[in-house]
């Protein structure tokens, strides 16, 4: 059928519309596409540039420079020495075998390091950019043998680092420690891993100060960004932000006074420690046999680790906080303190030593078979008299006694930043019912007044006790005085509260130790009157059975201990000295005092008037061949005065 002229034009209408709005959906589309191209191709262009760099661009962290540990005197006890290395890269070893011969050749790489590279490279988990160290600790020479001959050697990088180094060696091993390189093991100890510790051949505190105060020593990485093409491999260095290099610590310690204890202990499996009795100051603390931490920061070898392993005398552990001994005699101070106090005995009152008393069905020995006699409590400490001792842990209980040790120091492992400090042990009733599930009984009370049985203590708390006893104040041992030069404080300090004449009479029995001439440690008196020392001898058994010292084996034999305070009269250090197995206290560790003594008061080899005139000559042949650092002809001289 025919359309009319009026249906023709409405359709045409129709589709003139249709045509108009697809039009204007498309130009609107195009218009909408536009401007998302022109927004992504101009308004972001620089983000989608950024993105497409870092495709290319690799941020590698760098190691700071380790913070430095001086002694009070702004020595150096750690430092960073500067190393030179060379290094290969995973991505970079297609020619290994002909570089590493070509090493051989230059630098003398034996066959194990090539052996132990080549593990490296197949073994570890590291990317192709990880840098693998081939050699380490290059002398001048070798590293510019190595940069004179780069175009034969494809891949190798020659690096400068620094590396860790203890100049003094063996005189700080205990206390400062060492470094070492991070192990799996203690990346799992790790609560959170710093990434800087990824960072490859980063040295990692393993013991003492370097260990306790990792976070500080450590510092913050820096940033290293590099171009890398598409195998990986680096192109160029674009930007370097240096890392924040750790705090310099400065400790208490006094490396010459640290050196002569170290000299003056020699062969002895011994300790020493000086503290000064005013602010708590650790001047030294030192412990024989030693060794050189130097050996542990590139990681110590198994022969050179079974041999300190296998020694007898203990060279790891820093037996100045801790090795726990029986105190022995030193413990006589604290039972006669804890007597006064509790009021069961006077100064003046005397006891009756026969040589042995009789509790139960036991008898208890004093160290003098044949007794003493009467004894007060001057007399007792000049004598070292068992037997008064004996009596005046049954009159005091051992409740009393534990209370006087703890007040002065002993049971306690003070907040330092060094390795495994030991507690030692102050016992009493509770401690051994629930420890030992037995009662106490009142010879347990005989053993620990003399020292004995369960008491066990540091040379480190018998310096803090003696340093108490001196000064009546709570004395704390401090061994960090500053941190980046911001002064740490001192703590404690305050009163201890003992009567004063309780005290007084004490120390009066510690001089008579040293300056009467019945008094046990009369032999290492000091002859100058101005710095006359007080102490108390001890000697503590390691056996059941009384035998001459020279008859058993050295395990066997008892310890010998010392503690001591000078000048009597103004008091400014505390010594005590132990010697595992080193027989008398009075013969052994009371000469070693004396002379640690002297050094500390003197900063320097003591005078030879100071001591007796009968012992110069003994004394001048000692001194003359101990092994001090630094030792000049002036401290030489000084000695032949």
């Amino acid at each position: 059928m025919k359309r009319s002229p009026t249906e023709n034009a409405a359709s045409a209408r129709k589709v003139t519309r249709r045509a108009l709005f697809l039009g204007a959906s498309q130009l609107a589309f195009m218009g909408v596409l536009g401007l998302r191209m022109r927004f992504l191709q101009v308004d972001q262009a620089d983000q989608f540039r950024l993105l497409a760099e870092e495709n290319r661009i690799k941020i590698q962290l760098l190691p700071p420079a380790r913070g430095l540990i001086y002694d009070r005197n702004g020595t150096a006890l750690a430092e960073n020495e500067q190393t030179f290395k060379v290094v290969i890269r995973k991505q970079d070893a297609q020619e290994l075998d002909k570089v590493l011969a070509e090493l051989e050749r230059l630098i003398g790489l034996t066959p194990a390091e090539q052996a132990r590279v080549r593990d490296d490279l197949k073994n570890r988990k590291i990317g192709p950019s990880t840098p693998i160290t081939i050699a380490d600790r290059l002398t001048w020479e070798q590293f510019s043998a190595v940069a004179a001959n780069g175009p034969a050697l494809p891949g190798i990088t020659p690096e400068v680092g620094l590396s860790r180094h203890y100049p003094l060696k063996g005189d700080f091993a205990h206390l400062v420690g060492y470094v070492g390189p991070v192990s799996d093991y203690a990346l799992s100890q790790m609560e959170e891993v710093d990434p800087i510790y990824h960072i490859p051949d980063f040295q990692l505190g393993k013991s003492g100060v370097e260990h306790r105060m990792e976070d500080v020593l450590k510092g913050k990485a820096g940033i290293l960004r590099v171009e890398q093409n598409v195998h990986g491999r680096i192109i160029r260095e674009i930007d370097r932000q240096e890392g924040q290099p750790g705090a310099n610590i400065q400790l208490t310690l006094d490396h010459k006074v640290q050196n002569f204890v170290q000299a003056r202990l020699g062969g002895e499996s011994a300790a020493a420690v000086v503290l000064d009795v005013e602010t708590g100051d650790i001047i030294a603390a030192g412990s024989t046999p030693s060794f050189d931490p130097n050996l542990f920061v590139r990681g110590i070898s198994v022969a050179d680790y079974n041999a300190l392993l296998e020694n007898d005398h203990r060279p790891l552990p820093g037996k100045a906080v801790q090795g726990a001994y029986p105190p022995g005699s030193t413990f006589k101070l604290v039972t006669a303190l804890a007597a006064l106090e509790a009021g069961v005995v006077t100064p003046d009152e005397t006891v009756r030593c026969l040589g042995h008393v009789e509790v139960g069905s036991r008898r208890f020995h004093c160290w003098k078979r044949a007794g003493h006699g009467n004894m007060n409590l001057a007399a007792s400490l000049r004598h070292s008299c068992d037997v008064y001792y004996y009596e005046m842990a049954q009159r005091t209980g051992i409740e009393n006694i534990a209370k006087m040790g703890r007040r002065l120091g002993l049971g306690e492992s003070y907040d330092l930043p060094l390795s495994g400090i030991s507690s030692g042990l102050m016992p009493d009733k509770q401690w051994k019912l629930a420890n030992r599930g037995a009662e106490w009984v009142v010879g347990d009370s005989l053993n620990a007044a003399i020292g004995q049985g369960f008491v066990l203590t540091t040379p480190l708390q018998l310096a803090v006790m003696t340093a108490r006893v001196a000064t009546n104040r709570e004395v704390v041992p401090r061994l960090v005085r500053s941190i980046d030069g911001m002064e740490q404080p001192v703590r404690g300090g305050g009163e201890l509260g003992i009567n004063e004449n309780m005290l007084r009479s004490v120390r009066q029995g510690m001089f008579e130790v040293l300056n009467s001439n019945r008094g046990t440690a009369y032999a290492s008196r000091i002859a100058d009157e101005t710095q006359h020392m007080a102490g108390k001898t001890g000697t503590s058994q390691v056996r059941n059975t009384v035998v001459n010292n020279k008859n058993v084996p050295w395990e066997e034999r008892d310890h010998a201990l010392f503690v001591s305070y000078a000048p009597y009269d103004a008091p400014r250090y505390a010594v005590s000295v132990v010697v595992e197995h080193g027989g008398g206290g009075s013969s052994v560790a009371a000469p070693i005092a004396r002379d640690v003594m002297l050094f500390a008061l003197h900063g320097a080899v003591p005078p030879l008037d100071a001591y007796p005139s009968s012992q110069r000559n003994t004394i001048r042949e000692r001194f003359r061949t101990l092994p001090l650092v630094g030792k000049e002809d002036e401290s030489t001289e000084r000695s032949r005065a």
